[in-house]
């Protein structure tokens, strides 16, 4: 097999794993659920991930978070702390609404009952919303708000997003969300 051909083995399962993990939470991430998603070879788990289901958990977790903390960074590069929240939003209506609000948030999803699956869990999840949460902050400061106000109101970005994202699957719309950019706007406008 081709390095190219074991590294998409290797992506297809942790795609796999990242959606399973938004569908079900930590518990339906098993080796047979994933394997059976991605149509991957048996073998080809413990060839990628020679921790088995921890280390595959463990790295779709990961990958989800990169995968925000990229929007985020991307966002707070152009200076709109706005707009990465509207950005943010839009990621999850689309995630929501292709998936029939079946997907949530994975690193949501392993914290709140992957650590007993996976003992590492609690500190790769905490790592990850304290990266998101930072990278806020950061741009919240950019934006000239003091410190203690931009820790403060990246806690909040974050809490709303996550909290609307589980509204929206309860109730099966979009409101939430789109309830959050209403009233979080006026909160996040440029001090100059």
């Amino acid at each position: 097999m081709s390095d190219r051909a074991k590294r998409d083995t290797k992506q297809r399962m942790l795609d796999s794993a990242v959606l399973l993990l938004r569908e079900r939470g930590a518990a339906g991430v098993t080796v047979d659920a994933v394997l059976a998603h991605s149509g991957a070879p048996r073998g080809s788990v413990y060839h990628h991930f020679p921790g088995g289901r921890s280390e595959m958990v463990l790295g779709a977790v990961r990958q989800a978070g990169d995968h925000i903390a990229a929007v985020v960074s991307e966002s707070a590069a152009e200076g709109d702390v706005a707009l990465m929240v509207q950005r943010l939003v839009a990621f999850w209506k689309r995630a929501l609404t292709k998936t029939g609000f079946r997907a949530g948030c994975p690193v949501a999803a392993m914290a709140l009952d992957g650590r007993d699956l996976v003992p590492e869990a609690g500190d790769v999840v905490r790592e990850i919303f304290a990266r998101w949460h930072d990278s806020i902050a950061e741009a919240l400061r950019d934006n000239g708000f003091d410190a203690p106000r931009a820790e403060r109101l990246a806690t909040v970005v974050v809490s709303v997003i996550e909290g609307a994202i589980i509204l929206c699957r309860a109730r099966r719309d979009l409101a939430p969300l789109d309830d959050v950019l209403v009233e979080i706007a006026p909160l996040l406008q440029r001090r100059d």
